[in-house]
């Protein structure tokens, strides 16, 4: 499986840091390799480099990076999520699963070049609807949920059951 990115591109700070958090968090948990951030922004860099600590893997997060430098430069093939796109289930056995990959997700209005650079902009759904779920759709189905219960070797794993919480921690 080739590495994959996520560009939040239009991070505003004071308004987004909860949803781009758990565009990070998102995609961490279904197999993305890390997250750049066209806004800096050092705690949300902070909060999720903790989230790694704790619960394991390499995701990395770069807060600060231009779009315009990073769509030329990429060396894969770019996806835009946006619900003006290509459907889903038509655009994915045409995305290579050997190249590196890099999703744009957007938070405000996106700029026409993101359209124009994107190998794919595909749509989850055609209804306005949450950036955080179509990426999640979107990965899942990528990697076939293969992510979905990996463990990540991280200070603390969480034990799936019925009913309670079982959180195990590894003993330092």
């Amino acid at each position: 499986m080739p590495d994959i990115w996520i560009l939040r591109i239009g991070h505003r700070p004071q308004r987004d840091k909860r949803v781009t958090t758990h565009v990070a968090l998102s995609s961490r948990a279904l197999g993305a390799s890390g997250i750049y951030v066209d806004t800096e922004d050092k705690v949300l860099e902070e909060n999720v480099r903790s989230v790694v600590e704790r619960f394991g893997g390499d995701y990395k997060i770069e807060t600060g990076v231009s779009r315009k430098k990073l769509l030329k430069d990429f060396k894969g093939e770019v996806v835009h999520l946006t619900m003006y796109g290509q459907r889903l289930d038509e655009a994915l056995p045409k995305i290579s699963k050997e190249k590196d990959l890099l999703i744009v997700v957007g938070a405000e209005k996106v700029p026409p070049d993101v359209y124009q650079r994107a190998d794919h902009n595909i749509s989850v759904g055609n209804q306005p609807h949450s950036e955080i779920a179509a990426l999640a759709i979107f990965l899942d189905r990528f990697t076939d949920g293969k992510n979905l219960y990996s463990d990540r070797d991280g200070l603390l794993t969480v034990i799936p059951n019925e009913r309670g919480k079982t959180v195990v921690e590894k003993n330092s």
